[in-house]
């Protein structure tokens, strides 16, 4: 059994439990992140593991239902409009259950999948194992704007290695995607994990070094955070630039967050 599936699925069970405990007009309030909605959060999340499942089904099934979703946004529907305007009333709770049997749905099949596979997704096909750990960091990550709005602290787990793993790897991806060269090798990472284990990664130095809380890493990583919010140390200009802009999620380049905009209350 795949064991980034098993994480994404507890990783899913911990945001659903979240979910669950939400007031109904919790739906509705605006996040941190772009102003997104609740609904609009878990619309995202529920259309991408829609993709994702699809994907993992059939190849030409993703395709068709990727280009009908690319010709909608072609038309001048913003990510959010169109989602909003696919799915309609699947808002609230129905919305809460559809995302639930879908990720569940997912996950039963990536359990299974041989790691070697490789699935189709936007941009290069991925290995079953890296397109598992995206799910998961993604719903990890917006999960964590809807534990901002309720201010609650989130209880993390070492399963988060599977997202530090993916900011580690991306590392080259932050300056190509940027068209900007690589300022320097890849700096030593050293962090502590939520059980105190220390993971590392990239060969030994003191003066390119990123070091510091795990949760805090895949934080600035997935632009939860912007790296002038956290505790982590950076020594070195191309650890510096690269805390400055990192990103590990697929698309066109974005920009973290701004210092202050997206610390809970």
């Amino acid at each position: 059994m795949l064991q980034q599936a098993v994480d994404l699925r507890e990783e899913g069970d911990a945001l659903y439990t979240l979910l669950d405990s939400l007031d109904d007009a919790d739906w509705d309030r605006p996040t941190t992140f772009k102003a997104w909605t609740v609904n609009d959060v878990i619309q995202h999340l529920h259309d991408s593991d829609l993709l994702a499942a699809a994907s993992a089904r059939d190849p030409e099934e993703y395709t068709r239902l990727r280009s009908g979703i690319l010709a909608r946004r072609d038309a001048g529907l913003t990510r959010v409009e169109e989602a909003r305007q696919r799915f309609g009333d699947l808002t609230g709770r129905q919305l809460l259950a559809a995302w639930r049997d879908t990720l569940k749905d997912l996950c039963d099949m990536l359990e299974t999948r041989d790691p070697k596979d490789r699935l189709r997704w936007a941009g290069p096909d991925m290995g079953v194992r890296m397109f598992t750990t995206a799910r998961q960091m993604e719903t990890w990550a917006h999960g964590q704007e809807i534990y901002d709005l309720k201010g609650i602290d989130r209880a993390n787990t070492d399963r988060i290695k599977n997202i530090a793993v993916l900011g580690v790897k991306t590392y080259g991806w932050t300056f190509s995607n940027r068209d900007e060269e690589r300022p320097g090798p890849a700096p030593h990472v050293r962090l502590t994990a939520p059980s105190g284990a220390i993971w590392e990664w990239n060969d030994p130095s003191t003066e390119n070094l990123v070091e510091g809380d795990a949760v805090a890493f895949c934080q600035v990583v997935t632009q939860v955070r912007n790296i002038q919010d956290t505790d982590l140390t950076v020594t070195g200009a191309p650890a510096a630039r690269w805390m400055n802009i990192a990103q590990c999620f697929a698309g066109p380049p974005e920009n973290p967050p701004a210092p202050g905009t997206r610390v809970p209350g």
